[in-house]
This record gives C-alpha cells, sequence and structure tokens, in this order.
C-alpha cells in the first residue's frame, strides 16, 4: 500500500499512528507543520494532538505556512493546546480565542517568516509535521499540494514527522521548485526571471536521522469554499478589465499584459474570472495560490503559465485537477513561499497584485485584517509582499457591506496594513480609482468621486471638504471625527447612524 511510497526503506520501522506521533511533543514545545491555505497540510499529527491535549494538558507555539484545514486550528484552540499561533489563520474558532486573547497571534508578512527563522529571530522549531507523497532513497520528500514553509522547517527543525499522503498522486511530482537563497550574510539571488523559470529541485532535502515517525494518511485537502461571481464582484472586475484595456491603448502593457498575482476569496476569484471572456491572451501567474479561476484560465487558453506555493480549490476542482493531473502538470509550478513572494522578483517581473481590503480610507491606506481597529479576521498574508514590490499594487472590495450598514470606504481607516505610498489603484464596483502621479488631496477626491457609495457621498465630500478647509494640511483629517462612523457602528451596529447625524 505505501511500500512505493518508502524507497529508503530502512525508514518503514518509524511508521506510527498519529496518537502515537502526538506523544512526542511536549509541553512549550514550538512546532512548524507543512500548509498553506489549507493546501498539504497536516491532517493526522495535529488533530491528534489536539485530542491529546485534551485529557493532557500542554501548550505549544504553532507555526504554518498559511492556514491549515481540517478544523485543526479550531480543534487546538478548543483544547487549549496553543500559546502562539504564526503566521496566518482562517479558523473562526482560533479567531475567537485570539481576540479574546487566549492565542498570541503574530500577523506577519508571508514572505518573511522564513528569513526570520533563518536569522534566529524565533525560537529553534522542535518538531516540524511535513505533508509528503514519497520519501526518497536519501530521506528526501515529494510534497504534496503546497511548499509554503516546508523546505526551511525541514532544513531548521530538531526533528520531522513525516505525514505520508496515500491519496495524493505521484504525477505531482515535478510541479515543485525547491530553491533556498541560503543563510545571511552569503544569500544567493534568485534566478526567477519568467514565472516559469526552473531554478531548483523537485524535491525537499530532510537529514534522515531527524526522521522520528511516519504516519500514513490518505485524506485530501479540505475543499476551499469559493462563491460564485455576484453583480458586485463582476462590476469591480468589470471595471478593472476596462483600466487594462486602456493601459493596453496607451502603450503601456501588452495585451500579454505582466505576471499577475491574486488573493484568495470571492472578489479576487471573481476578477481573474472576468479575464476569460476579455481578449488579454497568453498571461502568466506568479502567485501564492493557484485557486479555482486559476484553473478556469488555464483551461480557457488565455493563461499560459500560473507559479505560486499551493493548489487551493474547491471539491470539484480537486477532483478534476487531481483526476488528470498530466493535463496541468507541465503548466503550474509550486515554490517556497519565500521565493513566491520574494520582493526581488516581484519587482523584476513586474507584477500586477490584486489583494482584498476589508477598508480603504479617501487618502488610499488599506486596512486588510482588523475590524473597527481591533478584532483580527484573517492575517496580512501575502498581501503586503506584493503591494510594495508590485508593478501595479491594486486593492479591491465591495462598497459597502452588511446590508449597506458598513461603508467599506472611510474616511481614516481603523488599522492600516498598507499604507497610501504602497496603493496604486481601488476599485469596489462603484468604479476604479487610479491614484497613480496624484498628491493626498487629488487622491481623496477621486476615490470620493469613483468608489464611495451614493449613500455615504455626500458625508464623505462634507467631510473632507471641512478637514480641508477648517484643519488643512498635506493629509486633512478632523481627528475627532476621523473615526466617527467606526463608532457608530460599535454602538449603533451601522455606520449610517453617523452619516444622518
Amino acid at each position: 500500500m505505501y511500500e512505493n511510497r518508502i524507497r529508503k526503506t530502512e525508514l518503514e520501522q518509524l511508521i506510527i499512528t498519529a496518537e502515537e506521533a502526538a506523544m512526542l511533543f511536549k509541553d512549550k514545545m514550538v512546532v512548524a507543520s507543512s500548509g498553506f491555505t489549507k493546501a498539504g497540510d497536516s491532517k493526522a499529527v495535529l488533530m491528534a494532538l489536539a485530542e491529546r491535549a485534551k485529557v493532557d494538558p500542554l501548550k505549544v507555539t504553532l507555526m504554518t505556512g498559511a492556514s491549515l484545514g481540517q478544523g485543526t486550528d479550531g480543534a487546538l484552540a478548543e483544547a487549549n493546546a496553543l500559546s502562539l499561533r504564526l503566521p496566518f489563520q482562517v479558523d473562526p474558532i482560533m479567531r475567537k480565542a485570539i481576540n479574546k486573547g487566549e492565542v498570541f497571534f503574530i500577523d506577519q508578512h508571508l514572505g518573511e517568516t522564513a528569513n526570520l527563522l533563518r536569522a534566529n529571530n524565533f525560537p529553534k522549531i522542535d518538531i516540524a509535521v511535513l505533508e509528503a507523497c514519497l520519501i526518497e532513497e536519501d530521506g528526501s520528500i515529494i510534497p504534496t499540494t503546497s511548499v509554503g514553509n516546508s523546505a526551511s522547517f525541514a532544513a531548521l527543525a530538531e526533528k520531522v514527522i513525516i505525514e505520508l499522503n496515500l491519496s495524493v498522486p505521484l504525477s505531482i511530482r515535478g510541479v515543485h521548485d525547491i530553491f533556498s537563497t541560503g543563510e545571511y550574510p552569503s544569500r544567493r539571488a534568485i534566478p526567477i526571471t519568467k514565472a516559469n523559470s526552473v531554478v531548483g529541485t523537485d524535491c525537499i532535502a530532510i537529514n534522515p536521522d531527524k526522521i522520528v515517525g511516519i504516519v500514513i494518511t490518505q485524506k485530501t485537502d479540505s475543499p476551499a469554499e469559493i462563491e460564485a461571481p455576484d453583480a458586485a464582484t463582476t462590476a469591480i472586475a468589470n471595471h478593472l478589465i476596462h483600466f487594462f484595456n486602456r493601459e493596453v491603448a496607451k502603450g503601456n502593457l501588452s495585451k500579454s499584459l505582466l505576471p499577475l498575482q491574486a488573493g484568495i476569496g470571492k472578489v479576487a476569484n471573481a476578477v481573474l474570472t472576468g479575464f476569460t471572456h476579455s481578449d488579454f491572451e497568453d498571461l502568466t501567474m506568479y502567485s501564492e495560490v493557484l485557486q479555482d479561476s486559476t484553473f478556469d484560465l488555464l483551461d480557457s487558453g488565455k493563461l499560459l503559465f500560473a507559479s505560486g506555493s499551493s493548489i487551493t480549490v474547491s471539491q470539484e476542482y480537486y477532483d478534476r485537477i487531481f483526476g488528470d493531473f498530466d493535463k496541468y502538470k507541465n503548466r503550474v509550478m509550486l515554490r517556497p513561499q519565500d521565493i513566491s513572494n520574494a520582493a526581488e522578483i516581484i519587482r523584476r517581473l513586474g507584477i500586477i497584485a490584486i489583494n482584498t481590503a476589508l477598508e480603504c480610507d479617501i487618502y488610499g491606506n488599506v486596512n486588510s485584517t482588523h475590524v473597527s481597529g481591533t478584532h483580527m479576521m484573517n492575517g496580512i498574508g501575502g498581501s503586503g509582499d506584493f503591494a510594495r514590490n508590485s508593478y501595479l499594487s491594486i486593492f479591491v472590495t465591495t462598497s459597502v457591506a452588511k446590508g449597506d450598514k458598513i461603508s467599506c470606504i472611510v474616511p481614516m481607516v481603523s488599522h492600516v496594513d498598507h499604507c497610501e505610498h504602497d496603493v496604486d489603484i481601488i476599485v469596489t464596483e462603484r468604479g476604479l480609482a487610479d491614484l497613480r502621479g496624484l498628491a493626498p488631496r487629488q487622491r481623496a477626491q477621486v476615490i470620493i468621486d469613483k468608489c464611495v457609495h451614493p449613500e455615504y457621498q455626500e458625508e464623505m465630500q462634507s467631510y473632507f471638504d471641512r478637514a480641508c478647509a477648517e484643519r488643512g494640511g498635506q493629509t486633512p483629517h478632523i481627528l475627532e471625527e476621523a473615526f466617527s462612523w467606526h463608532t457608530s457602528l460599535r454602538e449603533t451596529g451601522s455606520m449610517k447612524k453617523a452619516v444622518m447625524v
């Protein structure tokens, strides 16, 4: 059953159950796990650890590539098994524990975690749990549907537990491109000059002496929850398509544009879907997550090649993709996230970055993470890696949320993840604000005119006009009113109350 998956046969004696693996953890350990946006994650050992913690209390620090699937984060939080979590999560139970202060959370640029680890800015990793579909003769592993931080975890961890997943076809071998820049101060340049550059190896090196257990699994990744485009997200996509057409007409871009990056979620997925019916051709992608819309674009012939760090798709697409993976094998590539998100490559390739905002303010500052400035949603992810370094930094959001009770364009964002200097374009279903070459007061007027919902537009204009007249300055604000919309939301459940005053 697993014999052809463990090519270093002496390692077969290390096969243990998930429950036995869970007993290898001790209180206060630093634990690392493979997994990036629910793909290629630990599906057995960490869940077994959560069960153990219910009867044998312990707390560990857990770091991953990004979010885990299988409800693992929630199970660990419920079992009080975590003291610290980083660098990203999406689980509602975990989110609640973070916001209650029961679990400390480090929200981190996904391109930075491996570099910080290698520079000894975090404690030593005691155990890494890594999913693989094959163990080679030298102990190296072939990853599954993500790479994330697995290569760095394998190199830095004292001990390694391998989850050998038999459900992932061996045909996935060859899509991974594992490259390391080495250690400070002698790090290497990353020789990627186009999205399909191959610069590394197809496996993750592991010293076999580190391997303390092999757990056999057959669970597939948790499916992504993909929402179909609606009127608002379709309008956002159309605004962007029109913008790109204008850039082509100006001679700024060709019909192949430049390599695309898109965050996950309903809005970003709709934007990518919009390219399927456009006049653009021979597109490429250099991103983090390859989602449903990525494979639609590949199938349509619009997209030639897609590079990312994970394949995170719905169940329907998972079955379709891995039912005939040879169809996609030479058209996709998975890299470590410190390579997929490397500033050096993003700047060199001229990435067009499209990411989602929770809220934007009239000067172009973006909040991607915190509700009303205090409560964490998921995390910044890789949006900051791309926003700061891309050829075009685009943020998309609907103009309103929660039945129009919340305006997603506000006088001043309640938390800043991406400052005005890193934001080129803001798009809502109302329109597109091109902020390039504009001073703050000019940006504000364009955002008010193009992006604000009509129910909030008059009051937003009033705020800006009064701020300019009464306070002045490079970036006019009336500080005692700047967060009045958020205050109204907290006190009445709607920002409209502040607008109606």
